[in-house]
């Protein structure tokens, strides 16, 4: 699976290529700037794009901007943005224009090397990755309707959703059984307004009404 990755720091640019590589990744590019991010995916048109939210030349929003331009003219290219600190508005304009194969992790997630590949072949293969902390501060806010209906531990299968674990993983990390998860995430979607359809679609629109985004 071919990747690019645009990171300023050098060091943390080295080690990402060496993670992508050591897990089966081909790194096709690995750029210091959203401007050579933008061309190398135009050239190589790759699977997943691993990218910085502050890049040169003004550290600002560059790889955010950057990001969203490869979601538009390559809907097919995954994107999961690496961010220093919690700034979850990040994360909701990503999703806003497409609610697969995006993520965003905090960078100090590098560090843990198997929760990192984790989140980057989910990304990968089409679905979503959303930092924890990041889901933490959503929780902290949306204290309103429609997420007050939830009880706490739905609001808690719900906070897993929106990091985009499967239904055993949620299991797994809330010690319960698969069928309790699926009976809270029924739950969730009868007290979020969502009717019957295709659970994959209304699992992205929960995540939406969580993000406040949709």
């Amino acid at each position: 699976m071919r990747a690019v990755i645009a990171e300023d720091s050098v060091l943390l640019r080295v080690g990402l290529v060496k993670v992508l590589e050591a897990v089966g990744f081909e790194v096709a590019a690995a750029v210091g700037d959203a401007e050579q991010l933008l061309a190398a995916v135009e050239e190589h048109r790759p699977a997943v794009v691993v990218a910085d939210v502050r890049m040169p030349p003004d550290y600002t929003d560059e790889g955010v901007r950057a990001a969203l331009m490869i979601r538009r003219q390559w809907p097919e290219v995954a994107v999961l943005l690496l961010s220093q600190y919690v700034e979850e508005r990040y994360a909701a304009d990503l999703l806003a224009t497409n609610t697969s194969g995006v993520g965003y992790l905090l960078k100090q997630r590098v560090a843990n090397v198997d929760e990192f590949v984790d989140a980057l072949q989910r990304v990968a293969e089409g679905g979503t990755a959303l930092d924890p902390e990041v889901v933490a501060q959503l929780l902290v806010r949306r204290h309103r309707d429609p997420l007050e209906k939830l009880t706490p531990r739905e609001r808690d299968v719900l906070g897993l959703m929106a990091e985009g674990r499967s239904n055993a993983a949620i299991a797994a990390a809330l010690v319960v059984s698969d069928s309790a998860v699926a009976k809270h995430i029924n739950s969730i979607f009868t007290k979020l307004d969502l009717p019957p359809a295709d659970n994959s679609h209304r699992r992205v629109l929960a995540v939406l009404r969580f993000l406040e985004v949709g």
